[in-house]
């Protein structure tokens, strides 16, 4: 099965182009507003136009309230709803009944125990994302984006009920690495193709997405 990308975090026409051009088959829009990716709906609409359909557009959200949400899906068309919050399994099933949106729960791991956080949506979530747990006393620390990983071989085996991505510290130079201990077929980015956080570089977003492609 050939290996997926999806490009987080993109907030300016430059690096959305890149993405398109270079194969990313997800590019993620965050919502988010103490993030440095965060963009507004207007500016997520403007961006979005520039993927063609078969990419799907995907909005972070960080235990948004239902206003929050419709708001941006009003002026932004967005294929996935990603909840990187403390959001539950109920209100990842209703938000995806009301907006009619399917929707990506993120999961948080440091130990193995935290892979068990994913059973309970397995019937709330249409997917599920691996990302790194950042450690409490890391400076600066936001839900995603903190350019760190976990131990990518507790994936290893493991049998999920959803189709699934993995994010946290994942560069072009660690991507088969990556897939070979975790078993994963879509792997996610964001702080792995900046210069520094939320400054996209375009040439990083065409080597990840060509080491991606490699594998």
């Amino acid at each position: 099965m050939p290996v997926r990308a999806k490009i987080c975090g993109i907030n300016d026409a430059a690096s959305m182009r890149a993405a398109v051009a270079a194969g990313a088959s997800h590019v993620g829009l965050v919502f988010y507003r103490p993030s440095p990716r965060y963009v507004t709906p207007a500016e997520a609409a403007a961006l979005a136009a520039l993927a063609p359909s078969g990419i799907a557009k995907v909005g972070l959200f960080v235990d948004a309230d239902d206003a929050e949400i419709d708001a941006v899906l009003a002026a932004t068309p967005l294929d996935l709803l990603q909840l990187h919050g403390t959001e539950p399994p109920a209100r990842v099933a209703a938000l995806k009944a009301r907006t009619g949106v399917p929707v990506m729960k993120v999961i948080k791991v440091a130990i193995q125990s935290d892979l068990d956080r994913a059973a309970p949506y397995r019937d709330a979530a249409d997917w599920l994302m691996f990302d790194a747990k950042p450690p409490k006393d890391m400076a600066d620390m936001l839900p995603g984006g903190n350019a760190v990983s976990f131990e990518w071989r507790l994936l290893r085996d493991r049998q999920w009920q959803r189709p699934w991505m993995l994010a946290g510290g994942l560069n072009a130079g660690n991507v088969a690495q990556a897939v070979r201990l975790s078993g994963a077929s879509v792997l996610d980015t964001s702080s792995g193709v900046e210069d520094a956080p939320g400054r996209k570089n375009p040439d990083k977003i065409r080597a990840f997405l060509a080491a991606t492609a490699a594998l």
